[in-house]
């Protein structure tokens, strides 16, 4: 590496690190607060139930679609306290509910003086929270409007494309190299971050990364249990290491 920079590794956070969706949670506290409307979530929850019943194959999107939707149009009117207030709630309850896989490799390259960055496309503020109790070095989630200290339901996602350019931006911020870079990641949106870096990891994959990681010869990691399953390449697909 040239002028002592420093090797990094890029994490998503949802289905990655946790095993649960930290937006469908941050939602759902709101709801349990009282912040937002329980009656008109009822949308969300078929979507879910939907997507649980693997109906069809776009069944996931179809949920996210929905559930932004619902957030974006709840969340006008709200102060960035209450969703400061509901995020930490949502930190004590899953903080420790992740993938031993993650959370090992996380632990790992700490000890190798990597730096670390989480992005997701999650709000900001129970990103920052995870980021902060998980120790990594730059953090960035979704970004929700505000003005007079209230939320307009105006957003900045981040999602594909655009979580390459901040990892861009981290990169120069903290003066790291490309050289044995690595990310982790579980679903197409991740696709461009993972093609960005020298080692990328399709973790748990969806369908769609696990069908890209399969023709750029990535490797593929299963968690099932606490048991993990470490995938690599080869001319009949994938095989255990």
């Amino acid at each position: 590496m040239l002028n002592n920079q420093t090797p990094f590794a890029v994490f998503d956070i949802d289905g990655t690190l946790l095993r649960w969706q930290l937006y469908h949670a941050v939602t759902d506290q709101l709801i349990k607060s009282g912040k937002f409307d329980g009656q008109e979530f009822e949308s969300v929850r078929q979507a879910r139930r939907t997507w649980k019943d693997r109906s069809h194959a776009s069944s996931y999107q179809d949920y996210e679609i929905t559930l932004v939707e619902y957030f974006e149009k709840a969340i006008r009117g709200l102060t960035r306290q209450e969703l400061v207030d509901a995020s930490k709630m949502v930190l004590e309850e899953y903080k420790d509910q992740v993938y031993t896989y993650t959370r090992d490799l996380i632990n790992d390259l700490k000890i190798k003086n990597y730096k670390l960055f989480a992005i997701s496309a999650s709000q900001k503020e129970i990103v920052e929270l995870l980021a902060k109790y998980y120790g990594f070095d730059a953090f960035a989630g979704t970004i929700y409007e505000v003005e007079n200290d209230k939320y307009t339901g105006e957003s900045l996602v981040l999602r594909k494309e655009k979580k390459v350019e901040v990892l861009k931006e981290f990169i120069n911020w903290h003066n790291c190299s490309l050289k044995d870079s690595i990310a982790v990641g579980d679903s197409d949106s991740d696709i461009p971050m993972l093609s960005y870096v020298e080692k990328p990891i399709a973790f748990n994959p969806s369908r769609e990364l696990y069908e890209h990681a399969k023709l750029n010869n990535w490797d593929v990691v299963i968690e099932r249990k606490n048991v993990v399953y470490k995938l690599r390449p080869s001319n009949q697909g994938y095989i255990l290491k």
